[in-house]
């Protein structure tokens, strides 16, 4: 009370105003979002109807809901560029996840070791900060020459983009371990050993998360470009394919398919991060 009665008489527009609860007005927002994204969505599709409804843009450059629908329906029935949508999308899968399950069981230990060990930090941080900048088409060439066309290259290519952001996460959330709870570890007789796996494991989990949506997020990105790889099958592949003949609505079909393939599997980790870290955000 005294302290409002001393904002009040500094501050005259706050007498008589209840305090704010913290998160508010700054910092963390409470509350689903899913209502406002929904309707969002829906305002974007309204637009998209009335643009190619009234003919304000070129079919050639924006294609009508209905034209993308009809090639949506053509890919899974009678295929394009010679598969189907269905098999274009399991070739897909396959190399994004490929890469993705390979990245996560190297870079994660990697980036821990780089948190907890100078010298491990001092091999793989020049090596990581070096590449992670360098967009994948800059090192395609280097990485056809070494592994050749096949799909060796390709998942390689997605594991490349992946590795980086997993690494420096997990190293971001082992820094970010509070020193005295490591100390208190090691008073109650915890070995190196357990406070790895206990503590700093345990405190680093909600970074390394958060590398794992950022990493396959831009596995997601770099398909385009691991797919131009001589690959016969793929979304990618489907996308580029289109562009050259200018199907506008095939390209546009397969970029819809892509992201909603990318959409899921981020709240998929979403929610294995709600289930798996509870009290992220609580501590």
């Amino acid at each position: 009370m005294a302290e409002q009665s001393a904002a009040g008489f500094a501050f005259p527009w706050f007498r008589g105003k209840r305090a704010a609860q913290a998160g508010s007005y700054y910092g963390v927002t409470s509350g689903s979002t899913v209502n406002v994204s929904l309707l969002t969505a829906v305002i974007l599709i309204a637009l998209w109807f009335l643009v190619t409804g009234m003919g304000w843009v070129k079919p050639l450059f924006l294609p009508s809901p209905g034209a993308v629908w009809n090639k949506f329906v053509i890919a899974s029935t009678d295929g394009v560029a010679n598969s189907t949508l269905l098999q274009h999308t399991l070739a897909s899968l396959g190399r994004v996840f490929s890469a993705f399950v390979l990245a996560a069981v190297i870079a994660i230990p990697v980036g821990i070791l780089m948190g907890v060990n100078r010298l491990m930090r001092g091999i793989f941080d020049p090596i990581i900060e070096f590449y992670r900048p360098l967009p994948p088409l800059a090192y395609l060439p280097l990485v056809i020459i070494w592994l050749g066309i096949g799909e060796g290259s390709k998942i390689f290519l997605i594991f490349l983009a992946i590795f980086a952001p997993l690494a420096i996460s997990a190293r971001a959330g082992v820094r970010s371990v509070a020193t005295e709870q490591i100390h208190a570890a090691y008073a109650m007789g915890a070995s190196r050993g357990q406070v790895i796996r206990h503590v700093i494991l345990n405190g680093a989990l909600p970074e390394i998360f958060t590398g794992m949506r950022i990493g396959l997020g831009v596995g997601w990105t770099t398909l385009v470009a691991a797919e131009m790889i001589a690959a016969t099958r793929g979304l990618g592949f489907m996308v580029l394919n289109a562009a050259q003949f200018l199907d506008s609505a095939t390209v546009i079909m397969g970029i819809i398919v892509i992201g909603a393939f990318a959409f899921a599997f981020d709240l998929l980790i979403r929610y294995l991060e709600r289930r798996l870290i509870p009290w992220k955000g609580k501590v």
